[in-house]
């Protein structure tokens, strides 16, 4: 099943849902015709729609709301501070194309800041599925949460078969001695192409798939800092807010550390282009994930010989 099947299955046994859009129906075309007056286009209006869908939430429904993520966390950042976290309603709030995701779009289309700034609202959850799969895997689970939530949408296809999902427990792929990949989103996938680069040549590799970002796994988190080499982090995010300043966030905390390698856009837009060529360019491929990491753990390991 793709999204928006899933999406319609879970509102057919839930009345409560609404699901709405800014005039962008590229998930959800089909919903007018199976939902009637329970799908609402607002039209060019994030504003508006979150403003819409705070009142519908007061009411006792559930509206699952759709725009570009770059416009819907930003245009309406404030609605959403405010319409929706103060009274902590249960808005599910769906950003489509996020980060690299963006895939030819310039600045104006990039949701790089996106993680750094919904995760900074008291009772704010945030996701980022892998992929189409683990995104339809996730979806009853964050539909059903009480919170509100925003989801990074993800629906790029692959062949990989997630578990299933734990509310607030991240998906551990692989446990490593050496080096241990953490990401979430899109990057997940060139990750695991990284780590059986990396295995190949005879490294002990974890993976993890973080899937929700707030909460995070921090138990996982802190387990895998006692026993990895390096961290290395991987995000189509901005270094700073993303998943780079929660670790530095959870170390501190529990007073501890690490050494972490963070692959990031270093306060920097990225260069538009269709997505293998914005990944080429940025050096987020699976050989130069791996190549930065090998890197990175010999840097490590000097200062021990």
């Amino acid at each position: 099943m793709n999204y928006e099947e899933t999406l319609a299955g879970l509102a057919r046994k839930d009345e409560r849902m609404v699901v709405m859009t800014a005039e962008n129906r590229a998930l959800i075309r089909n919903m007018p015709a199976i939902l009637g007056e329970r799908f609402i286009d607002t039209g060019i209006t994030e504003q508006t729609m979150i403003g819409a869908a705070a009142g519908l939430a007061l009411r006792g429904r559930i509206p699952v709301v759709h725009a570009l993520a770059s416009f819907l966390t930003m245009r309406a950042f404030e609605f959403i501070r405010t319409d929706v976290g103060i009274a902590n309603l249960p808005v599910k709030i769906c950003g489509y194309i996020p980060g690299f995701l963006s895939d030819a779009n310039g600045p104006t289309h990039q949701a790089i800041e996106d993680v750094s700034l919904l995760r900074g609202i008291p009772g704010m959850e945030v996701y980022a599925p892998a992929d189409e799969n683990d995104l339809v895997t996730m979806l009853p689970e964050m539909i059903n949460s009480p919170s509100p939530a925003y989801i990074r949408i993800n629906n790029k296809k692959t062949s990989y078969r997630h578990s299933d999902y734990v509310p607030g427990k991240a998906e551990v792929i692989s446990s490593g001695n050496d080096i241990t990949l953490l990401t979430y989103g899109l990057m997940f996938e060139n990750c695991f192409r990284a780590k059986s680069i990396l295995e190949e040549k005879g490294y002990s590799v974890g993976l993890v798939n973080l899937r929700s970002l707030k909460p995070i796994d921090e138990e996982l988190i802190i387990s895998i800092a006692k026993q990895t080499g390096l961290i290395v982090t991987v995000e189509d995010h901005f270094l700073t807010g993303g998943l780079y300043s929660i670790l530095a966030e959870i170390f501190l905390k529990n007073t501890m550390t690490c050494p972490v390698f963070p692959m990031a856009l270093r306060g920097r837009w990225f260069k538009p282009a269709l997505l293998n060529q914005v990944l080429e360019f940025e050096e987020f491929t699976p050989e130069k994930i791996a190549e930065h990491s090998l890197r990175e753990l010999e840097n490590v390991l000097i200062p021990l010989k």
